[in-house]
């Protein structure tokens, strides 16, 4: 027999998350038409108000003005006619320098459902999908959705939380950002340290080329350099530090990659593993916040790593136990947890 009331209570929450799918569009449009900024930056409007602000046609801006606030984005005043964008969801929306800035969350929920094409056919094959194959967004999207974790907590807790590591920055050490993307970790700590030299590998060359580009914007290029390379054959030798950035759960063999970090690595270096945070059990990850790291990993990052040698496929919520087990079958004789935060797990590793 049916449970009627768990049956209503499923349809609720099935009915909140097609809002929030139907509503990925809108926000995208949002921010690409600066409709948020403009909320943010002037206060309290009118429909008309901001279609003129934002040079958008009043039609168009009342329809998404009322989902928002149907959405809870906005809050809307019925007297005045006038929509809110609270100080809270302007953290959300409009701050990309804000630690909870989620807007690009929504791009990545584009790129998955671009993505269903490329990964559906591999559910029956088993093979893999090349992260040069995926959508092309991905990869502008990716970087954009890990950049405001690392700029708020890369520097200020993360390598502090490492056995000495600033120390030796701070004099000048010389490091491997390793899986660099877009290069927005390798900047951050770069301009932080600037008597220290990083090295920014990624095996794919249109992001190599956006980090380039990226460290000439930012007035890094003074201690930077980005390079094609492979995690598991990467050039260097005797360095303090290696830095992994969401990225070894992606590699096809973690175990290669972390017996080459340890070839590269000076005898009292260090190897930091940024991963998303998760249980070593299934159990223990149904959340919200692995819910949308499952999602990602079954339309990107097992898909990615399939299409590599050995194929390991860890995917996004590998956990520590795993992790902590490739990179000592890896040759590493010492790996904790250094610190997390809801999103990420901080790993560091020493020969």
């Amino acid at each position: 027999m049916v449970d009627e009331t768990k049956l209503n209570q499923f349809i609720g929450k099935i009915l909140g998350d097609l809002g929030g799918v139907f509503s990925a569009p809108l926000v995208r449009m949002g921010d690409k038409l600066g409709l948020y900024k403009a909320l943010k930056e002037r206060g309290p409007m009118t429909s008309a108000e901001l279609a003129t602000k934002t040079s958008v046609a009043e039609r168009y801006a009342r329809e998404w003005l009322s989902h928002q606030a149907a959405s809870g984005y906005l809050e809307y005043e019925p007297a005045s006619g006038k929509f809110t964008l609270p100080p809270e969801q302007a953290m959300v929306f409009a701050e990309p320098n804000s630690p909870v800035y989620l807007q690009p969350a929504f791009d990545m929920a584009a790129v998955m459902l671009e993505n269903q094409p490329l990964v559906e056919p591999a559910f029956r094959t088993g093979k893999g999908v090349g992260w040069g194959n995926q959508s092309q967004c991905l990869f502008c999207t990716t970087g954009r959705f890990f950049r405001p974790g690392y700029q708020t907590n890369l520097v200020a807790s993360w390598l502090p939380a490492l056995d000495g590591v600033v120390a030796k920055l701070e004099r000048g050490a010389t490091v491997a950002d390793v899986g660099c993307g877009h290069g927005f970790s390798t900047i951050f700590m770069a301009k932080a340290f600037p008597k220290s030299t990083f090295v920014g590998y990624d095996f794919h060359p249109a992001s190599v080329e956006q980090a380039r580009v990226h460290a000439e914007q930012h007035g890094a290029t003074a201690n930077t350099k980005f390079e094609v390379a492979m995690a598991g054959d990467f050039p260097g030798k005797d360095l303090d530090l290696v830095t992994f950035f969401d990225c070894l759960h992606d590699m096809g063999d973690p175990v290669g990659a972390a017996r080459h970090v340890r070839q590269t690595l000076k005898p009292d270096g260090s190897w930091m593993v940024v991963e998303p945070a998760a249980g070593d059990k299934l159990e223990d990850n149904l959340n919200p916040v692995s819910r949308m790291y499952y999602a990602a990993s079954t339309m990107i990052c097992v898909p990615t790593s399939l299409d590599q040698p050995v194929g390991a496929a860890f995917g996004a919520q590998a956990g520590f136990a795993k992790l902590s087990s490739a990179i000592t079958q890896g040759g590493f004789s010492k790996v904790r947890k250094a610190t997390e935060t809801p999103f990420n797990m901080v790993l560091e590793a020493r020969p």
